[in-house]
């Protein structure tokens, strides 16, 4: 499942690609050949359109952040979630405590949708909570013996206005997010009263990552 969650992921990015910052790209290099083209005839039209270029510049880069916050940053893969998170944190518009307290790393797959699960939460911390702060836990649970039900254990919380909604219905791409951490077999909780902030708990299957 974990091969079918990330074939998927793929092709979206693809599509996100090709439909989204690719295109704009495209537009945008014909505009600006428009330009050139009028730049003597007409500086005013020339001035104008290299403007309205400009913002389509603004418009395809935060399309491109927005699309590379599912991909794996290379923190990620060269030290981990303690490291990766609190990178993720410093970017937040409101202060954020990180704890992770893990006695390894997990399987790639699995570390990936944690940090992409808390990036995801973290933006809507920014952009919806109204929140003061927020803080980010993660750690390990399960028997050392019992292989089989260890689990890694995700929480985001944040002082802000609450009213997040339920996991099926909620908006700021809960569902989404759920719908990533169920695809493995994990589990997503939502507790976000009106006026009460919101915690995020997410429970995703311990693998670990191979030598």
């Amino acid at each position: 499942m974990v091969v079918d969650t990330a074939a998927a992921d793929l092709r979206r990015i693809e599509r996100d690609l090709h439909d989204g910052a690719q295109a704009r790209l495209v537009a945008l290099a014909k505009g600006l050949g428009l330009a050139k083209e009028k730049l003597l005839e007409d500086p005013g039209a020339a001035a104008a359109m290299v403007d309205e270029a400009h913002g389509e510049v603004k418009v395809a880069l935060q399309e491109l952040r927005d699309l590379a916050r599912g991909i794996h940053p290379a923190v990620l893969t060269d030290r981990g979630l303690d490291a990766a998170l609190s990178s993720v944190a410093s970017r937040c518009l409101v202060p954020v405590e990180v704890a992770v307290d893990l006695p390894g790393r997990p399987a790639a797959a699995i570390e990936g949708i944690a940090y992409f699960v808390v990036s995801e939460l973290l933006q809507n911390v920014s952009k919806h909570a109204g929140a003061r702060g927020a803080r980010v836990e993660v750690w390990r649970a399960g028997g050392r013996r019992d292989a089989g039900r260890r689990r890694l254990l995700l929480r985001v919380s944040d002082d802000g206005r609450g009213g997040a909604g339920a996991v099926a219905g909620g908006g700021s791409g809960l569902a989404g997010l759920a719908e990533r951490v169920g695809a493995v077999d994990g589990v997503f909780v939502v507790d976000s009263p009106p006026g009460g902030g919101t915690v995020v708990t997410a429970e995703l299957p311990w693998r670990d990552r191979e030598a």
